[in-house]
């Protein structure tokens, strides 16, 4: 086990906050010439330290902790009804899993994601170099989850990490055109019962951003574990957006 102590990291300047408009974020990074490893990584994950490519980061803010890492205690969650109700709505699908690398395929169905869903955003526009810089990652243990339907079409894919103690949602992309489905909100559900299935206890889901919509969906997987003040507790207030 690498001693933490010992561990360089480096924080960025000020920037603007992509989820919180107004305010000035700086990021922590692991320093890039430590040797990484999926054990390492699984460490770091329990402090809150997310991938990006091949670089560890976390929230290193000035004056704000808006972003609470997060993860599911996924032995005891219980679907909702309406989450019940989206898995038999995807029940045709069939789901792989692929080596984390790039093929025409994957980046195309990555690509009209980015292009549709996040044309404002800071991975526009999306490019082959910066799909495989983002997605994958030469030392951690990465895998595609693709999910087809009967014509083998791909849908979408669930970007995961395997750690030592859960999956970690690194990303989700799947096919713009096909709101009805909730593939991004199936994809999660997947992942969950797949962390479960492996006797793993949890799957890490990034930053919880109460704030913010499109990161504070998070609360609605219960029990959902957030890191705070150095210790994992389990969140207990209503969950935004409320729902069945």
């Amino acid at each position: 086990m690498t001693d933490l102590s010992e561990l360089r990291f480096f924080r960025t300047p000020a920037h603007p906050c992509s989820y919180l408009e107004g305010h000035q974020a700086a990021t922590l990074f692991v320093d890039p010439q430590t040797r990484l490893d999926a054990s390492l990584y699984s460490e770091l994950s329990r402090l809150g330290f997310r991938r990006s490519g091949d670089y560890l980061y976390r929230p290193h803010c000035e004056g704000c902790q808006a972003c609470i890492p997060a993860r599911v205690r996924v032995a005891d969650f219980r679907p909702r009804r309406r989450h019940k109700r989206l898995s038999q709505r995807n029940a045709d699908l069939r789901v792989t899993e692929e080596p984390a690398r790039y093929t025409r395929e994957i980046y195309r169905l990555y690509a009209r994601y980015i292009d549709q869903r996040h044309g404002d955003g800071d991975m526009f526009p999306p490019s082959e170099e910066q799909f495989t810089s983002f997605l994958t990652c030469d030392w951690a243990d990465t895998r595609f989850h693709c999910f087809r339907d009967e014509e083998d079409r791909l849908l979408a894919v669930a970007v995961t990490d395997h750690l030592d103690d859960g999956l970690s949602a690194v990303y989700t992309f799947f096919d713009p055109d096909r709101g009805e489905r909730g593939l991004g909100v199936n994809a999660l559900l997947w992942q969950i019962q797949a962390s479960r299935d492996r006797g793993l206890p949890y799957l890490y889901l990034g930053y919880w951003i109460r704030q913010c919509q499109k990161m504070g969906y998070k609360s609605q997987y219960r029990p959902l574990e957030v890191l705070v003040r150095g210790q994992w507790r389990e969140l207990r207030d209503p969950p935004a957006g409320g729902g069945a």
